[in-house]
């Protein structure tokens, strides 16, 4: 019998901190990873989109990772970004996941045809991770097709969870677990937009960035039997989701000076090439920072 993957809640995706010389803040990771556990997130992911992975060398990757592994100490699943351009560099990653400790490796896969697909999943799910993590990434599209999932999830032993970043991701969701019986794990990363859609779908985990004390306190209320809370909580957000989610860019942006002005972050910078974050961003920003201060304040009370 498969061995399902038990991961409900709230799986960080950590923005990388920089200094003002553009290196990597490791005091900074670490205090946002403390925050974190201490706001009873479920896990983390690192590194991925969010963390401007495309523009960190191989280093500073395993840095990255050795640092949050350290700072964790087993007290959450930590699960490796394993993503890259090419098939070979996704499997050097994933190998390096491996040997560092990581709890599971997540890699991102699109697909141009089954074999395609099937024969980069296996190839990654051959390095060894405890589990493997496919994030089903098409902003323009379904991804990949539901009964290949499904397929590949009986096959595949290390394939026990799905991150669903399609559109649109409600359906998908619910296919994809009538498919397989609810026994895959299914997480939503950027659709966490429709974050109370997804629960009553029946979605495990949410996999956002920041804000971890608001989604764990979301999904609390929901689990609780408190649906009404959780929704009217949730609502409270939207006005923030819906600048923050425009753009992968500004979503790095924003959420990296809220970081900054909870005090997490010493710096707000990002690295180049990056879309620009002109003076209404930035008044926007401000505006949304002060909303997530003042529903951070109210829930905790």
């Amino acid at each position: 019998m498969k061995k399902l993957l038990n991961l409900p809640g709230i799986i960080t995706v950590l923005n990388t901190p920089f200094t003002i010389d553009n290196e990597i803040d490791y005091t900074s990771l670490r205090r946002n990873v403390r925050n974190a556990i201490d706001a009873g997130v479920a896990g983390f992911l690192v590194p991925a989109m969010a963390s401007e992975v495309g523009k960190l060398s191989e280093a500073e990757r395993d840095g990255l990772l050795a640092a949050v592994l350290d700072e964790v100490q087993g007290r959450a699943p930590v699960i490796g970004g394993a993503s890259a351009g090419t098939q070979a560099e996704r499997v050097r990653y994933a190998r390096r996941c491996v040997e560092l400790g990581c709890s599971g490796v997540l890699v991102s896969l699109s697909y141009t045809d089954e074999a395609q697909y099937e024969r980069e999943l296996r190839g990654v799910a051959d390095t060894g991770p405890p589990f493997l993590m496919v994030q089903d990434w098409d902003f323009s599209g379904y991804g990949a097709p539901v009964p290949l999932i499904a397929r590949l999830f009986e096959e595949v032993e290390a394939f026990r969870c799905l991150k669903v970043e399609v559109v649109p991701a409600g359906r998908k969701y619910s296919e994809v677990l009538a498919a397989t019986s609810g026994r895959l794990h299914v997480s939503g990363g950027w659709a966490v937009t429709q974050m109370i859609e997804a629960l009553d779908r029946g979605v495990h985990a949410f996999m956002p960035t920041g804000m971890h004390a608001i989604y764990t306190r979301i999904f609390a209320l929901y689990q609780r039997g408190d649906r009404e809370g959780a929704g009217t909580l949730f609502r409270e957000l939207l006005p923030v989701l819906a600048f923050s989610n425009q753009h992968l860019d500004i979503s790095i942006h924003f959420f990296k000076r809220l970081l900054h002005a909870e005090g997490v972050y010493t710096t707000p910078n990002v690295r180049e090439p990056i879309l620009p974050f002109d003076a209404y961003h930035e008044r926007i920003a401000e505006e949304m920072i002060e909303r997530v201060k003042r529903i951070t304040t109210a829930s905790a009370s």
